[in-house]
């Protein structure tokens, strides 16, 4: 017989009324082995956001918006913290919690019975719609890796050899403004003309070595023809196939492993395998502090902490690219809703028993909050760290060299941040941690988003909240269907950087509805005896407008910028 452990971990939304109630550890080690929810949580949110989103924004922006950067990661954890409270004082999910919040209501259910969903349930599936476009992404990503590292064909490879268009167009501007000493190189300060000038002279270097193939297509460009062979090929973005067959594979392997629920090995496997590369990627920021090249001045760090907004350049917009990695970096949207998920699984609630009048139910919820609270601040130490280091990283070598991680070059190109320490390692030791990185990403989310999507259908009435085991049985279809959708949506072409800054730019717009959540179930649906001091109350609020003016400054930039 399944045992009820078994069942929490299938089905999260199973209430705390499993187990008896058990009292919070109040000394270090036994505080120590109840952490976990918040680790799962630094260890998959790596991938898209650190490794990819916050890369790309120090390359694009340079040293202005670490202070974003910072502020992204910090200011997400009074939110996260607010949701867990509720799921361990009432034993619900996060949709069941969000479900409570007013508002227009839409859809019609087969039972009469239940709620329509709310409308923050109905903008939690347009996001999660486009997060399936994110792990696409990120598996492509993989896909990427791995055809650099193991090619069938060799044509992927082959295929990033040459530079992209946008490439090719900037090396002709540049080359333009050089000879006429006019143009945006003239007003640059002599710190970005030199950056700007690394960065042409290593793109040169490049477009050289192609050779006559080279010259042809910057004569194609300046003739305004189209780039493409006598066969209508393109030069610059052939079909490949190691990268998307690659991709399969791991998509299908994922598939399997979570359908059958062995995936336990591979997950602790790639967590290890993140902090390790994590690690890597902190020692390569302090060893390019050792370089007068590379390295990066306090009073540079001090104009990162000024507020400022760079200016939109060479065809990037640095701030939306930041707004929208806002939405994934540190703690994203997805990961403030899973995280409750996590904590019901890890027992928090459960431990605490049923919600009761007892003074001694309490006191036990108190506890078990106050070890999430380690838990989640554990969690945003680490990951906190870690982006800071991808981004130090992207500011470093990247904007420096003026390269832009993108398009089918995103891996290859955000390798070269790892060159000047490690040489010619550099390649297969980021190839290495990429593939690590990025598929316990995919891994872990899909993992979740198998839960939370299952549990989101009751909500919407195709599934019948009624019968438990239908919920089972749909978790352990999603935990299929999932990463095979996620493939699809690669395999369709679309650039894997742009996939996950869209998924990006929809959490940080879900971002601010959190936290009007979090507000309304502090004040109207947790425990009196439960409830935060004001000083705890002054920082949510302030998480909170955060959270809403990065929102609503990323649609406004948007829309209309």
């Amino acid at each position: 017989m399944e045992s009820q452990q078994e069942k929490s971990a299938l089905d999260p939304s199973v209430g705390s009324e499993i187990e008896e109630a058990i009292n919070a550890p109040t000394n270090f080690g036994g505080i120590l082995k109840r952490l976990g929810p918040g680790l799962i949580i630094a260890g998959s949110i790596v991938g898209s956001g650190e490794l990819i989103a916050t890369t790309k924004t120090g390359a694009q922006a340079g040293i202005a918006l670490l202070w974003l950067i910072i502020v992204g990661c910090l200011i997400k954890v009074f939110v996260q913290i607010e949701l867990g409270r509720y799921s361990i004082s009432r034993g619900e999910t996060t949709l069941q919690a969000l479900n409570h919040v007013p508002g227009p209501r839409f859809g019609v259910l087969k039972n009469p019975n239940q709620q329509a969903p709310n409308w923050i349930l109905w903008f939690w599936l347009i996001m999660s719609l486009c997060t399936i476009g994110q792990l696409g992404g990120i598996v492509g990503g993989v896909g990427q890796a791995l055809a650099l590292t193991v090619p069938i064909k060799g044509d992927y490879r082959q295929a990033i050899q040459y530079p992209s268009e946008k490439e090719f167009v900037h090396y002709l501007e540049v080359e333009e403004e050089l000879k006429s000493e006019e143009g945006s190189l003239a007003s640059l300060s002599p710190e970005e003309r030199e950056r700007y000038l690394r960065g042409h002279a290593k793109l040169k270097q490049r477009i050289e070595a192609l050779q006559e193939e080279g010259q042809m297509i910057l004569q194609k460009i300046r003739n305004e023809e189209s780039l493409t062979d006598e066969n209508g090929t393109s030069l610059l973005e052939p079909q490949t196939w190691d990268d998307k067959i690659w991709a399969g594979v791991i998509a299908v392997m994922t598939a399997f492993l979570l359908y059958f629920g062995r995936y336990n090995l591979i997950e602790h496997l790639s967590t290890i395998l993140v902090v390790s590369f994590t690690f890597v990627t902190i020692g390569n920021v302090f060893s390019l502090q050792t370089s007068d090249i590379w390295s990066i001045s306090g009073a540079e760090i001090m104009r990162g902490l000024s507020f400022g907004i760079p200016e939109a350049t060479g065809g990037m917009n640095p701030l939306i690219t930041a707004l929208a990695a806002f939405g994934i970096i540190g703690v994203g949207a997805t990961e403030l809703i899973a995280y409750p998920y996590w904590c019901l699984e890890k027992g928090y609630a459960r431990f605490t028993g049923p919600h009761s009048e007892d003074d001694s139910w309490a006191q036990r919820a108190k506890g078990w909050m106050r070890v999430m609270k380690i838990d989640a601040f554990a969690s945003m130490c680490i990951y906190t760290f870690a982006t800071l280091a991808f981004y130090l990283m992207g500011v470093a070598v990247l904007h420096k060299e003026g390269l832009d991680p993108d398009g089918m070059r995103m891996v290859s190109t955000l390798a070269e941040a790892y060159v000047p320490v490690f040489g010619a390692y550099a390649k297969w030791l980021f190839l290495a941690g990429a593939i690590a990185v990025l598929y316990s990403t995919f891994l872990v989310a899909n993992a979740a988003n198998a839960r939370i999507f299952s549990d989101g259908l009751r909500f919407f009435g195709i599934v019948d909240e009624r019968k438990p085991e239908a919920l089972r049985n749909w978790i352990k279809a999603m935990s299929f269907i999932l990463p095979l959708l996620c493939l699809a949506v690669f395999l369709t072409g679309a650039n894997p950087v742009r996939l996950v800054l869209i998924a990006g730019t929809m959490q940080a717009i879900m971002l601010p509805m959190l936290g009007i959540a979090a507000i309304y179930l502090r004040y109207t649906r947790i425990d009196s005896r439960l409830t935060p001091g004001k000083l705890w109350d002054l920082m949510l609020f302030l998480s909170c407008l955060g959270l809403l003016l990065a929102g609503g400054f990323g649609v406004y930039k948007q829309l209309f910028a």
